[in-house]
């Protein structure tokens, strides 16, 4: 998941090296946070949030085998 993530957010930014992904696991969900330069965030949230909504869609998605749900919080 961490590569899926780091896929389809590296080519949306100008500072790919300050990307930072990490995984909290907790008992009934994992929690991904990925943190951006600051520059940079408004470029991953998008307009009205439709490109975060994106990339959590597909995460959703990628997750079907998993039986804990899957969070992305972008910092």
């Amino acid at each position: 998941m961490e590569a899926l993530l780091e896929t389809m957010i590296t080519p949306l930014i100008d500072y790919p090296e300050e990307m930072n992904v990490e995984v909290k696991d907790e008992a009934d969900k994992l929690v991904y946070h990925v943190t951006v330069h600051q520059d940079d965030v408004g470029k991953i949230i998008g307009k009205n949030g439709r490109i975060a909504k994106s990339i959590r869609t597909v995460i959703y998605a990628a997750n079907r085998d998993n039986t804990k749900k899957v969070y992305v919080d972008i910092m």
